[in-house]
């Protein structure tokens, strides 16, 4: 076949440091789902929302600092933090009255939210594309094995890393990270022993929005910012969460890099088909891991 004289080892190569990197995003916004899902039994579908106004909010403040490197790295500290605020405000307002409901309600009622931050973004931002630059410093690109290979993307390879660290630092290394662990799996029990399990919810609930909103931060220098980015999104990643092991960070790992790598081996072999690829690795891993490939706290 033609395309198979044109794949070189560093033209494969490059499509694998960008599924890494897809990848990279997909994990930090998946891990934040299955920390809410895992730990407050929320099956978030406003998720994708969140990582859609972190991408607007990101581009909103990098814009009125003139598109600038500091207007980025502001626009990436403060876009996470706007959206962790609303996934406070929406915890403290509703969720914590609602965490005995059955999941079906809970699923309604995060499908509502997902509706109205969806014509909250409309009416904010309006219905037209966006798009960010890439940051000075992450211009360009260096050469690898002769193929270019945009420093922005290397910049997101070297981040899934440190979140994943961080992720496991926090619940094997915190007493915040132990006890969410623990009321993930015993609610009742964390909560017989005198912790405040409402506060434990409302700041896992919140690092769950918080990784949503940079996830969508990191995103928006690569593509068009638009409505619509939370619907597919959300998709990936509950499909990611799903295959993972629902409420497992680390198969919330596993999935990303099955989804990213599939999604990036399929443009290289056939660009027409490629979004199938990732729906074709979900299928096989359910089809031999119907439970997700690592264990759910489910």
């Amino acid at each position: 076949m033609e395309f198979l004289s044109s794949l070189t080892l560093s033209v494969f190569c490059i499509q694998v440091l960008v599924g890494l990197s897809k990848a990279t995003i997909l994990f930090i916004v998946a891990s934040g789902l299955t920390l809410i899902l895992g730990v407050l039994r929320i099956p978030n579908l406003a998720h994708g929302s969140l990582y859609m106004i972190g991408a607007f909010t990101t581009y909103t403040v990098a814009v009125y600092f003139g598109q600038s490197s500091a207007g980025f790295w502001l626009a990436l500290l403060l876009a996470p933090l706007a959206v962790a605020l609303i996934g406070l405000a929406m915890e403290r307002g509703l969720f914590r009255f609602l965490y005995q409901r059955d999941h079906m309600m809970l699923l309604l009622f995060t499908f509502s939210f997902a509706l109205v931050f969806g014509d909250l973004v409309k009416m904010i931002w309006g219905s037209d594309y966006r798009s960010l630059s890439v940051p000075e410093v992450f211009q360009g690109s260096f050469s690898l094995l002769g193929t270019p290979f945009p420093r922005y993307n290397l910049f997101l390879l070297c981040l899934g890393p440190l979140f994943a660290f961080g992720l496991w630092f926090f619940t094997r290394r915190t007493k915040l990270g132990k006890i969410s662990r623990a009321a993930a799996v015993d609610r009742e029990m964390v909560g017989a022993v005198g912790i405040n399990v409402n506060l434990i919810y409302s700041a896992v609930f919140v690092l769950g929005c918080y990784l949503a909103g940079i996830g969508g931060a990191l995103v928006a220098p690569t593509q068009n910012i638009t409505q619509g980015m939370d619907q597919s999104i959300i998709i990936e990643i509950f499909l990611i969460v799903i295959i993972g092991g629902l409420g497992n960070v680390w198969g919330a790992l596993l999935g990303a890099l099955i989804f990213g790598l599939t999604d990036a081996i399929g443009i290289l072999l056939a660009p027409q088909f490629a979004i199938v690829f990732p729906y074709v690795a979900v299928i096989f891993v359910l089809l031999f891991r119907p439970q997700g490939l690592l264990k759910s706290v489910w």
